[in-house]
């Protein structure tokens, strides 16, 4: 049996007419269509000479052509290694020597960067691939992805894959300053794809309003997996607009999106029950769902949102129960085929509602990063289960919830930001002795990046604008600092670790908005 995944997605699509993709703009692109696409670019791959196993790097803006090179990767064997579109030249670098990819398919704005990235790693092949309605010029045309695939003979067969053999990569930030590879299986991906699937009751005429982005697990291996399982139209937003959104809600029956998008859609006056009148699901994850948004939202709507729990390296984990109670708070439960324990810090067993460390075994988890082995053995109990970093609890009923983070992560607007890059990159300005960054609570990201500076006794004084100005055009913008304080000290514990825990409470109120 081929366990490759893009053949038990082939198996479920609809007649070659059902719509797979409408864009904003109201393009249609049929499941007979994308499956002529991937033919022909997974062709193409085959012709460059990417064989099975072999990274192709991908960065670009959401369109549906983005969509079909993932799912070509998949036929052809590839491993695909999808990059943030805010990343800057110097973190794509990073990644590009890393993970060595056969292949770069990156967007236009990238061009001039891309190409000497290319050849100072030894990429041979380069193309450009445009947002959806991003307009190229003669020469960017010639050079682009789907014009250089347009005479490739279409590769009808799927390569042959094993459950274990790596479908992705994903980059996750390390806390050492340095990301790590995760290495997702074709099992890894199936299992999850099918679980959710049931677990969230996808049915016949199921239609997804899709306004993620396509680098980022939620948008790319959870939004899109059970769509195209389902072989359900997608309804493409390039960006996330609330009121873009409000208008395709009415046409469409799911929506999965970050707690942002939630405050957002309920700052909107016309954001309204009647709007939502065709919706069975309303999905958040990637981030912490506030209760007051929670609770506002079903106010609002009559709808309760269901929130679920998961990482890179484990694709979804828990999530609360489609029929019955979704308890705000709470990220639900296991997975079929997942368990999920919370251990002490002797690695024991917790009691219910004992907060402890999360751990988790199943189908879903990674079999270890990219080219580290040393580090797999640190990330893995004896027993095979994934630490998972984050602080949590199990209550009598079986409802997981997430209380914290050990790692220090921040995720702001749904993405996740680990501190250590940041402060490398601010301790090696002029005038700066030490920092700290941390998270904020914030209305809309949920979590905004702010960094705590020390300065030398110099004549070199950052100020916070320069701060934020020299670390702009280095780190893509959502792990730029929003707010910057200047202190004469960092507070610590007795074994001179900076408390981080009192930097946030010290600054917690900073973005809350005015009190009347």
């Amino acid at each position: 049996m081929n366990h490759n995944l893009y053949a038990i997605f082939a198996r479920n699509f609809p007649q070659n007419d059902a719509v797979a993709i409408e864009t904003a703009t109201g393009k249609l692109f049929s499941y007979g269509g994308l499956a002529r696409t991937v033919a022909r670019y997974a062709g193409y791959l085959r012709a460059l000479g990417v064989l099975p196993g072999d990274r192709v790097a991908v960065q670009v803006e959401k369109s549906p052509e983005a969509l079909f090179l993932y799912l070509a990767c998949l036929k052809a064997g590839a491993v695909y290694l999808p990059l943030n579109s805010a990343y800057q030249e110097g973190e794509v670098d990073y990644f590009l020597g890393d993970a060595e990819p056969k292949i770069f398919v990156h967007q236009p704005k990238s061009e001039t960067w891309a190409s000497t990235l290319c050849g100072k790693r030894g990429i041979a092949h380069r193309f450009l691939l445009p947002a959806d309605g991003e307009i190229l010029n003669p020469q960017q045309i010639r050079a682009s992805w789907h014009e250089k695939s347009l005479g490739a003979a279409p590769m009808l067969d799927i390569e042959q894959r094993d459950v274990n053999d790596i479908a992705a990569i994903l980059y996750t930030s390390g806390t050492t300053g340095r990301s790590k590879g995760a290495m997702i299986t074709h099992r890894n991906l199936s299992s999850n794809a099918t679980s959710l699937h049931a677990v969230w009751g996808f049915k016949p005429g199921d239609v997804l309003l899709h306004a993620l982005p396509l680098f980022h697990v939620h948008g790319l291996f959870v939004a899109c997996h059970t769509a195209l399982l389902n072989g359900s139209r997608m309804i493409f937003h390039a960006k996330f607009d609330a009121r873009v959104a409000i208008d395709a809600l009415p046409r469409a029956t799911v929506f999965m999106g970050v707690p942002t998008m939630y405050v957002r859609l309920l700052a909107e006056s016309s954001f309204t029950p009647d709007v939502c009148r065709n919706i069975r699901l309303f999905v958040s994850g990637s981030a912490p769902l506030l209760a007051e948004t929670f609770h506002a939202f079903r106010e609002r709507t009559g709808h309760t949102i269901l929130e679920r729990y998961g990482m890179t390296e484990t694709g979804m984990i828990t999530s609360n129960p489609l029929d019955g109670e979704r308890r705000g708070g709470t990220v639900g439960f296991p997975l079929p085929g997942v368990s999920v324990r919370v251990v002490n810090d002797e690695g024991n067993a917790c009691a219910a509602n004992e907060v402890g460390q999360l751990q988790v075994n199943g189908p879903n988890v990674l079999p270890g990063y990219w080219r580290l082995p040393e580090k797999n053995k640190e990330e893995f109990t004896g027993d095979g289960f994934f630490k998972t970093g984050d602080v949590g609890k199990i209550d009598a009923e079986g409802y997981v919830s997430i209380v914290g983070r050990s790692r220090d992560l921040v995720i702001s607007g749904g993405y996740n930001v680990y501190p250590k890059e940041i402060e490398i990159l601010i301790d090696e300005m002029d005038g700066v002795a030490e920092s700290a960054v941390i998270g904020l609570p914030h209305p809309d990201f949920g979590e905004a990046v702010a960094a705590v500076v020390v300065l030398k006794p110099n004549n070199v004084q950052p100020s916070e604008a320069g701060v934020i100005m020299s670390l702009k055009g280095k780190l893509a913008a959502f792990k730029v600092p929003k707010r910057v304080f200047i202190v004469t000290d960092l507070p610590r514990n007795t074994m001179g670790k900076v408390q981080k825990n009192e930097l946030r409470n010290q600054y917690a109120s900073t973005f809350s908005p005015p009190t009347r």
